[in-house]
């Protein structure tokens, strides 16, 4: 059986758990904690989770890879529309949310007092177990201590605060006009897309802050949320004709003029060996110290471009969406 060592407070880690959900692999969720450390170690090339150990005693860690790899072995259901622009928008789709909402996850969790204090709550108890409350409280301290000031590297301060927040409850404002009308990202069944944004989102619900923001703004967000927890196949993929008029915005508002300028310019800062670097979003300036993880992960949505871009319609939609001039940079 497969094992995944992985956290409730892991965006990756409940991702790729939805996945197996999804594909109805045999798994076993393991919350990774000293007690297991060692055997953690035993398979792990990075201190890092998710990390899936299949049944043959192979370590697999990053939730895409490790969904990528599965998908292979274990065509249906499958997430990949017949379509090969739909599947590239897809991939495009979960690139955004592992790479871009993470960042209003991560700040209003280490940004807000009752998220800070909520959420260090949770990875204390889940580190030391029942050893009593004060053992807890002191977990918990020592969380917060070494977290909060690692807000910055997902580019949160208090001059990116508001182009953050504003990117949050923008995206949350097209998810939601766009799940009125259908149970998942693509149509009546999820996608590599809905996967991406959900671990993202997911995390954000159980935080006090952008939970009471989503439960108040976005209730077929919330339910969609819900739902995929538990993700099944109702129906099949739609076509672009449909989806358009409720996804093009999330592509041309988020992906095209916040997440792949940002990741552009992380990834020129890279190879310039910047230790800072600035861009600017929607008119606001952004500055932050370079993440060599991002500038990779451009990389592979490029070369995932590269294969699909003579897919019928696809350099039209992202043209469009102004995604185009930033995955042929």
């Amino acid at each position: 059986m497969n094992r995944i060592f992985g956290s409730e407070l892991s965006p990756y880690s409940v991702k790729v758990r939805s996945y197996f959900r999804f594909k109805g692999l045999p798994h076993e969720w393991l919350l990774r904690s000293p007690a297991n450390q060692p055997e953690f170690q035993k398979y792990a090339k990075l201190p890092l989770v998710p990390m899936v150990v299949t049944a043959e005693g192979e370590g697999i860690q990053d939730s895409t890879p490790i969904m990528e790899r599965f998908e292979k072995e274990y065509a249906e259901p499958s997430l990949l529309p017949a379509d090969p622009a739909l599947a590239f928008l897809s991939a495009l789709i979960e690139e955004y949310g592992d790479e871009w909402l993470n960042k209003p996850m991560f700040h209003y969790r280490w940004s807000y007092q009752p998220d800070v204090w909520s959420t260090a709550e949770r990875i204390a108890v889940q580190m030391v177990g029942p050893q009593g409350t004060l053992a807890v409280a002191q977990a918990r301290a020592a969380v917060a201590e070494r977290m909060v000031p690692r807000v910055g590297f997902v580019g949160s301060n208090e001059t990116t605060k508001p182009v953050i927040e504003d990117s949050f409850t923008r995206a949350l404002g097209f998810l939601e006009a766009h799940f009125i009308s259908r149970p998942y990202l693509l149509g009546a069944r999820p996608s590599m897309g809905d996967f991406g944004i959900w671990g993202q989102l997911y995390e954000a619900a159980t935080d006090p802050t952008p939970g009471a923001i989503m439960r108040a703004s976005s209730p077929h967000v919330v339910g969609w949320i819900e739902r995929m927890l538990h993700p099944k196949v109702e129906g099949d993929f739609e076509t672009w004709e449909t989806l358009e008029p409720t996804l093009s915005p999330l592509l041309a508002e988020e992906v095209g003029t916040m997440f792949l300028p940002w990741s552009t310019a992380n990834a020129h800062a890279i190879v310039r060996e910047d230790k800072e670097f600035s861009v600017t979003l929607r008119g606001a300036a952004w500055t932050q110290v370079p993440q060599k993880y991002h500038a990779r992960s451009l990389a592979e949505i490029r070369r995932k471009y590269v294969a699909a871009r003579d897919a019928t319609g696809l350099d039209e939609i992202l043209a469009k969406a102004d995604c185009l001039r930033w995955l042929t940079d």
